[in-house]
């Protein structure tokens, strides 16, 4: 992986911190179906980041940015599902809500600057 890229670095330490979470939830709580929704859009931010940076125009790189920004606004959901269902602690969700919205802040600003560019 490159150094210096701010979103795509975070969305992938992102992407990692989910995969474990899940995992846990999976192997202690037994908790199967949320998790999964939770770890299929959490890893799916980083990698349409990745298409994104390998797109082959613009347009394509802004179409790849705009499914991640989605995708981190579904693991906002899941992420707020989980705790109110008590599945995860306050902690935990704190830390994934404070990452993802960083996330969401970062792509949206990389969004509005392409729009105005």
């Amino acid at each position: 992986m490159k150094t210096g890229n701010v979103v795509q670095e975070k969305s992938y330490a992102f992407a990692v911190k989910i995969v474990k979470h899940c995992r846990f939830l999976m192997e202690s709580k037994k908790e199967f179906v949320l998790s999964k929704q939770l770890l299929r859009s959490g890893t799916s931010i980083g990698a349409n980041i990745e298409e994104a940076i390998g797109g082959q125009s613009k347009k394509d790189f802004y179409a790849k940015l705009s499914i991640s920004y989605k995708e981190a606004r579904e693991s906002k959901y899941w992420i707020r599902l989980l705790f109110d269902s008590d599945y995860i602690s306050e902690k935990v969700k704190i830390e994934l809500l404070n990452d993802v919205e960083e996330l969401l802040k970062i792509i949206g600003s990389i969004q509005k600057t392409i729009r105005n560019s």
